[in-house]
């Protein structure tokens, strides 16, 4: 989980520069009063320790995440610009259940979507260890409650290999998922060899950024796909016409506009509300004094923005830090494959790479009860205290490959107090503002199997 500050914000310009450029301070926040008098004592200690840590002329506004509607300085692929009625199409068809045509077992048709698995109540994680898409049953409250459903062979479940990644912030990373596979640019460029055919990977040919060409792919490994019957009897046609005017009729209600809007929607999943985010807007109380400390400890002692840093707190880098795998209590099926096991190398095929995993954003974690690609941690403090020891945990990685990053911190237990009220409480947001009043199908939705049906109170 853990690249020099200098080296990441040549990529991050990179992304941005496609559609603006790397702003002056005052232009890339238009919320920022541009003024110093706001941030005295801890508040001014803290963004000079921002400025700093920007390395760049952005200052603290290298951390500033848009608004919904500041489309412009969204980082986007070129090749699927950003327009609101996209957007507003990727909405619904993220959470339309009417999308699962092609699942395993005829029972699971129409009972699942994108958000079975990446759940808004969640931020958009899975709300159980190990997120299970068709054949999956249940709901809860935030997706904890989703378990196998008897009906199925447990090799028929469409079962995630390791832990959901978030669907937030993805617009910072130019590939997806923990071993960065999907992409065809920026970190991908050179693995062309590896875009193996009637594999997932080879979608990678369609030339799109990791966001885009992860719907894509993702839309066919999870039984999902076209309707025509729904698309063409309600207003998602209009909205692919107009999203799509550029692809000819014969191929505008296909799979790659469904991940390619569903993209465009993803990019949009920005948690600008989180009290640090409205910190940096100028309202230097959103944090309290704890969680001050814990964001001086962050960009400072911790040394967490070494690779946690820009406006995701990620970074486009792959580490290894000795974590254990999936597996255990609440993992169902055979166990991980040597592939899986081995991170970006098992995609790449470079044994430097063997054991290394992405750098993930660290907003929208309150709550959360899995961390880790294994999600063998419970909590926030649990992921600090192992990274304040620097000893790994799982015997298979070896120690030539730990990054030089996992040290022991030196951290007091009051620091960790800090530093785990920073990450738990001043990135947290709440994300129901993403989540559309209904879907075309009239289906429940992010599940519409039986029994999230009644946990949802939506038959």
């Amino acid at each position: 989980m853990m690249k020099t500050l200098l080296n990441y914000l040549v990529p991050l310009c990179a992304i941005i520069i496609t559609f603006s450029s790397c702003r002056d301070d005052s232009s890339n926040n238009p919320n920022n009063p541009n003024t110093d008098s706001l941030y005295t004592g801890v508040d001014g200690e803290l963004k000079t320790s921002l400025e700093q840590a920007s390395g760049s002329a952005l200052g603290m506004d290298y951390f500033y995440l848009p608004e919904r509607h500041e489309l412009n300085l969204i980082p986007q692929d070129p090749k699927n610009p950003l327009t609101n009625v996209k957007i507003e199409l990727g909405k619904k068809l993220f959470y339309e259940t009417g999308l699962a045509v092609s699942p395993n077992n005829p029972d699971g048709e129409g009972s699942y979507s994108c958000a079975s698995c990446h759940v808004p109540a969640s931020s958009f994680q899975a709300g159980i260890r190990q997120g299970l898409g068709e054949g999956g049953i249940g709901y809860g409250f935030a997706g904890e409650a989703r378990l196998p459903n008897e009906n199925y062979e447990i090799e028929d479940i469409d079962k995630q290999p390791i832990r959901t990644p978030t669907a937030i912030h993805g617009a910072y990373n130019r590939t997806s998922l923990w071993n960065g596979q999907f992409g065809a640019v920026g970190p991908n460029l050179g693995t062309e060899a590896n875009w193996t055919v009637d594999t997932p990977k080879e979608t990678n040919n369609l030339g799109y950024e990791g966001l885009e060409i992860q719907a894509i792919a993702g839309l066919k490994v999870h039984g999902l796909g076209v309707n025509m019957n729904l698309i063409t009897n309600s207003y998602y046609k209009d909205l692919f016409d107009r999203s799509f005017p550029e692809f000819s009729t014969s191929e505008r209600y296909t799979r790659e506009t469904i991940g390619l809007a569903i993209a465009a929607y993803e990019r949009t999943l920005l948690a600008n509300g989180a009290p640090f985010q409205q910190w940096i807007r100028g309202d230097v109380d959103a944090m309290n004094d704890s969680q001050k400390m814990g964001a001086m400890l962050f960009f400072g002692k911790a040394n967490c923005n070494n690779c946690h840093t820009g406006p995701a707190l990620n970074n486009e880098e792959f580490f290894a830090i000795g974590m254990n795998d999936l597996d255990g209590e609440g993992v169902y099926g055979d166990g991980l494959d040597d592939a899986t096991m081995k991170g970006r190398g098992g995609f790449t095929g470079n044994s430097e790479d063997d054991y290394k995993f992405k750098t993930p954003q660290l907003y929208g974690l309150r709550g959360m009860n899995f961390f880790g690609h294994g999600a063998n941690f419970e909590s926030v403090r649990e992921v600090i205290a192992y990274k304040n020891l620097g000893i790994k945990e799982n015997d298979q990685v070896p120690n030539s490959q730990l990054s030089d990053e996992f040290q022991p911190l030196n951290l007091t237990e009051s620091e960790i107090d800090a530093l785990t009220d920073f990450v738990e409480n001043a990135l947290h947001d709440n994300f129901d503002r993403y989540v559309p009043a209904s879907v075309a199908s009239g289906n429940c939705f992010p599940n519409n199997d039986v029994q999230s049906q009644a946990d949802m109170g939506c038959q």
